[in-house]
């Protein structure tokens, strides 16, 4: 296929490079002016995307997607498939399908896991809203730039899918942080938390395969000094998308709301900035029960 690639980042470089190293013919835009191996360069986002059949965006926020769709439909050919894997609210999302259906193209929603590694390694898991047809389209894209690929309904929702997952991520990710450092504080020695809480009902992917305490488990960001695999201010950021999801479909979601705060005090009060989301522990073992009155 021919393929526009916008937005060369951390993530979007490898997922092109991968795309082009499979045979694909890639033309990509950063405004940043950077490129990737593989990647024919253009001058603008409007030359990368022209004659593509399919164009991928891989982009900050709701906000540029939605300008960034604007600016580059009118140059998209008729019955291409706008392909955008940013983690954005679900509303920008949905919008920019209805910009798409306008103007005669088809349009994903697939927001990607498995981080800068998995975009790397070509190991995503990519959820995606959409047509039926348009996700039969980039299925053999979604082949080469991961391992599973997700049709998960309409317009939208594959942001939907990510958020709710994530939103479970965080939430466990500080339940099991909370526990480690209980655990601390009873005496009871890490290794043993772990060897008991990995094989019984406290299972989690947070716990088994992420553990935040250094030396147990797996090796995790933990174990290099919370060096990010999942940044603090990334989860930030999908918390916040998942509250405002909640806010507008007026879904009750008490433990989303705490995570959201205590991640946001963290990243914007705190040192949480630039760790790993899991340093979540040493923050909470440092800390004591807040007193009552």
């Amino acid at each position: 296929m021919k393929i526009g690639f916008i937005g060369l980042g951390n993530m979007g470089a490898p997922m092109a490079r991968n795309l082009a190293a499979a045979g694909h013919e890639v033309t990509g835009f950063d405004v940043a002016g950077v490129t990737a191996e593989g990647v024919i360069p253009a001058d603008s986002a409007a030359q990368a995307v022209a004659a593509a059949d399919v164009v991928i965006t891989m982009l900050p926020n709701g906000d540029i997607l939605r300008s960034v769709a604007a600016d580059i439909i009118t140059h998209m050919t008729a019955g291409a498939v706008l392909l955008d894997c940013s983690t954005v609210d679900v509303g920008s999302a949905r919008a920019v399908a209805n910009l798409c259906e306008q103007a005669g193209m088809g349009s994903l929603d697939a927001p990607v896991s498995g981080g800068i590694g998995g975009a790397a390694a070509g190991t995503l898991t990519f959820m995606v809203g959409g047509a039926e047809a348009d996700f039969a389209k980039a299925k053999p894209l979604f082949d080469i730039m991961g391992q599973k690929a997700v049709h998960c309904g309409a317009s939208g929702n594959g942001q939907a899918a990510k958020i709710c997952n994530n939103m479970i991520l965080g939430v466990t990710m500080i339940a099991t942080c909370e526990a480690f450092s209980l655990a601390d504080k009873l005496g009871l020695s890490r290794e043993a938390m772990f060897d008991v809480v990995s094989t019984s009902s406290g299972y989690s992917w947070s716990m088994n395969a992420y553990c935040p305490a250094p030396g147990v488990g797996p090796t995790s960001p933990a174990d290099n000094e919370y060096t990010p695999g999942f940044a603090a201010e990334l989860m930030l950021k999908d918390l916040r998308l998942s509250q405002q999801a909640a806010e507008a479909a007026q879904a009750d979601t008490p433990m989303g709301q705490t995570a959201t705060e205590l991640y946001r005090a963290f990243v914007e009060d705190e040192d949480g900035r630039g760790r790993d989301f899991s340093a979540m522990l040493p923050r909470l073992a440092a800390r004591s029960r807040p007193k009552q009155d």
